[in-house]
C-alpha cells in the first residue's frame, strides 16, 4: 500500500516542530535534530527544498534558522508530501514507460488513482491541526509564549 518514506516523515515532523516550537527567533536545524532525532544530513536537504517550495522561509546568519512561510492553517500535509515526492520522483516505478499491458493500462492507473485519493485526504490536514493534536496529546512546546503566525 501507499507507504511514506522516512524523508517524508522527517519533513512533516520538521515543519510541525518549527510550527509548534516557534518563538521570536527562527528555529534552528540543530534544535529540530535534538528534539526530533532527525539526522542532519536528511534534515538540511529537506529544509532547503521546503524553502524553495514556499513552505518555509530560511533566515541566514548565526542566529538564523527556519520559520513557516505561511500561517499554520494554510500549510497542508499535501504541500509537504509533494515537495518530498518531487525529490524522490526518480525512484517512482509507476512513471516508467516500459511494462506489460496489464501493468501500463490497469495496475499503474489504479495506483495513481489511489495516490490521488491519498493526496486529497492530506489536503484536508493542516499544520494547525497537527499542532492542536500535539497540544491535546500533552506535548510541551519549548517556546511557551510561541508566536502564532496569523495575520
Amino acid at each position: 500500500m501507499f507507504r511514506l518514506s522516512r524523508k517524508t516523515l522527517f519533513a512533516i515532523e520538521a515543519v510541525l516542530d518549527i510550527a509548534y516550537h516557534a518563538g521570536p527567533a527562527p528555529v534552528q536545524s540543530r534544535e529540530i535534530t535534538r528534539r526530533q532525532g532527525i539526522p542532519r544530513r536528511y534534515l538540511e536537504q529537506v529544509l532547503q527544498n521546503l524553502v524553495r517550495a514556499g513552505v518555509l522561509t530560511g533566515v541566514r546568519g548565526p542566529r538564523g534558522g527556519y520559520r513557516l512561510a505561511r500561517e499554520r492553517r494554510r500549510i497542508t500535509l499535501a504541500d509537504i508530501v509533494r515537495v518530498i515526492l518531487e525529490m524522490e520522483a526518480r525512484d517512482d516505478p509507476t512513471d516508467a514507460d516500459d511494462g506489460s499491458p496489464l501493468g501500463l493500462k490497469v495496475v499503474r492507473p489504479l495506483w495513481r488513482e489511489m495516490a490521488d485519493d491519498c493526496m486529497e485526504q492530506l489536503e484536508k490536514i493542516t499544520i494547525q491541526d497537527l499542532c492542536n493534536r500535539a497540544r491535546d496529546a500533552g506535548v510541551e512546546s519549548e517556546e511557551p509564549d510561541r508566536i502564532d503566525y496569523t495575520i
